[in-house]
């Protein structure tokens, strides 16, 4: 698998790009979630991610289009060194929990607050409990994750990536979200060019991240493989 978006029609706008980070303890399902939205696929033989990649989807909100750059990271402990390269320029993050590993949610707030050190202020960030198609199994009551992300000021959804389940549902709201904030601040600050290095350099109408700027040539309809 590449660690880029791919190449579609040629000569298509892209209004904005957004970067969205998934975070959570490793095992919890992130990459698989990452497959369904991307691709509308799910591995039952996925191996842990090494280190970080990205895949990417491009859609319409508001008729706007807009390219999502989801990001994957190993959960693990000993790549946590990629932290603050890997939160740069992200406007929105899926903290995701497995619902049958109570210890995955407990993990959660130094997640959160991880995140919340070295991404933007203004990022839109949403709980995932995710396999809740092992309902039968789970150790994390849903209400509990409820009053944690009521809070912390998140938003909340259970999710199966196995079945689908609220996965398209759980990026669109972030995305959706994303761009209602980013729209309103294009009122206020559209002139104004961001030059202090801050996560969400507005540029016009487009969110730029150094380094990611899309190819003038990238595309996808609705659905991108990487």
């Amino acid at each position: 698998m590449s660690r880029g978006g791919s190449h579609g029609e040629l000569g298509q706008r892209i209004d904005y790009v957004f970067k969205v980070v998934l975070i959570g303890d490793s095992a919890v399902g992130k990459s698989q979630l990452l497959a369904r939205f991307a691709r509308n696929e799910f591995n039952l033989d996925s191996k842990a991610t090494i280190g970080v990649e990205f895949q990417t989807r491009t859609l319409n909100i508001d008729a706007r289009t807009v390219k999502a750059q989801i990001w994957d990271t190993a959960g693990q402990e000993r790549y946590r060194a990629v932290t603050s390269a890997y939160y740069r320029g992200a406007v929105g993050a899926m903290l995701v929990y497995d619902i049958t590993k109570r210890q995955s949610f407990d993990h959660v707030a130094r997640w959160l607050e991880e995140l919340r050190g070295h991404a933007d202020k203004n990022i839109v960030i949403m709980l995932i409990g995710n396999k809740s198609d092992l309902g039968t199994l789970r150790s994390v009551a849903t209400e509990d994750a409820k009053e944690f992300a009521e809070r912390e000021n998140l938003f909340f959804m259970e999710t199966s990536a196995l079945e689908a389940v609220n996965v398209e549902n759980a990026f669109m709201t972030v995305l959706t979200e994303i761009y209602r904030v980013v729209s309103k601040k294009n009122l206020v600050a559209n002139e104004e060019s961001d030059s202090s290095g801050n996560s969400s350099l507005l540029k016009g109408t487009k969110i730029v991240v150094p380094g990611q700027e899309p190819p003038p040539t990238s595309k996808a309809t609705c659905c991108m493989s990487s």
